[in-house]
């Protein structure tokens, strides 16, 4: 056998880091993590950065676009890879998530004079009213499953983009103006202010790591193999003594969570939210992403979560003759996933598990 074919065979690089002592492995993961942290500067790279940097928009905004489009795609890689519950309205969490956050905030709100915080005093009350979202929502309809639980959170969203575009509580098109950034102060000047988004990239980065680390825990753990369970047959997991409804409920509670944590950043960052933000093209494209780079596993949920916020920022500022491709960006974007699901339909970075399964699928229609 190759030494290529042999690599293969063991599990690719994921293997070969799993073979390593734990010194390697942290030193390995220290070094990705600081190579993330320097991705601001990487236009300053000869050659290969401004082939990777965007035109249309500032790289460190871009930056930042993704580190919560990453966030929604681990939230929702937990609810629609790890427990199987396919969730089309996922982008009420990150509404509920911003909303809360502005609510507690911004001085357009009705509750501002008896509240009137700053965002980090908001952060846990607006995560917690997202949690709170997701018990309410899964209560009544984690009975379901497949296509009717689809079609319920998919209700679930368009009910918060109608609320949020039809009460005056919320001020539909106009919006919250006014959200505080996030806390901080250098040398007298503000970190977290409107003209550079490196802090925000930063602090996105950390909570993304900080919920690698929360959601890795819990895949390994009781509550990781009863998800896996409920995932792969529920009826028997239930026969098996597997508390399915518990466990699906802990799937919605913490996917809101995750997306809360999305929503919070977002508002803080933009400073200002309105109605149009939160539209149901939102939760198609995260689903979309965690398909694509890989449902059930984490790394294949931040490619894709990667993916789907870059290649249309990317796009911006680019034409061919008179052309505009951002224009085009979701007919090349759906392109690609196409592309992606022909060639790879376990994603780009699948789990080991949902791999094999598809191999043994292919080996079933095979003819003999």
């Amino acid at each position: 056998m190759s030494e290529k074919a042999s690599f293969r065979s063991n599990g690719g690089v994921r293997g070969w880091l799993g073979r390593q002592p734990v010194w390697v492995r942290w030193l390995v993961i220290l070094v990705a993590a600081v190579a993330a942290y320097m991705l601001p500067y990487i236009g300053d790279v000869p050659v290969i950065g401004p082939q990777i940097v965007t035109e249309g928009i500032d790289w460190p905004s871009a930056l930042f676009n993704m580190s919560y489009y990453v966030l929604l795609a681990l939230g929702l890689n937990v609810v629609v890879g790890y427990a199987g519950l396919l969730d089309l309205g996922y982008v009420g969490f990150f509404a509920v998530g911003a909303y809360g956050t502005a609510l507690l905030t911004s001085p357009d709100s009705i509750l501002y004079e008896d509240t009137g915080w700053k965002w980090l005093m908001a952060v846990p009350a607006a995560l917690i009213l997202t949690m709170i979202a997701g018990v309410i929502l899964g209560w009544p309809t984690l009975r379901l499953r497949g296509d009717y639980l689809a079609i319920v959170t998919l209700g679930f969203a368009e009910i918060i983009r109608i609320v949020a575009t039809s009460t005056d509580v919320l001020r539909g098109d106009r919006g919250f103006a006014s959200i505080p950034h996030p806390p901080g102060s250098w040398g007298g000047e503000p970190i977290f202010g409107v003209t550079d988004a490196i802090p925000y990239f930063w602090l996105g980065l950390t909570v993304i790591i900080l919920v690698i680390l929360g959601v890795r825990n819990l895949d390994r753990s009781r509550v990781g193999r009863s998800w896996l369970a409920i995932r792969e047959d529920e009826e028997a997991a239930e026969v098996m003594g597997v508390r399915t409804f518990k466990y699906k409920l802990w799937a919605f509670a913490i996917g809101a969570f995750i997306g809360g944590l999305g929503g919070v950043l977002f508002a803080g960052e933009q400073s200002f939210i309105n109605s149009q933000t939160f539209v149901l093209q939102f939760s198609i494209l995260v689903l979309a992403g965690v398909v694509m780079g890989g449902s059930g596993n984490m790394a294949g949920a931040i490619l894709g979560g990667v993916l789907i916020s870059y290649i249309p920022d990317r796009l911006r500022g680019l034409s061919v003759g008179d052309t505009d491709l951002y224009e085009y960006r979701f007919a090349l974007f759906g392109a690609v996933i196409i592309i992606i699901m022909v060639l790879r339909p376990q994603g780009l970075i699948p789990s080991r598990r949902r791999a094999m399964e598809l191999k043994d699928r292919e080996k079933e229609v095979a003819p003999q």
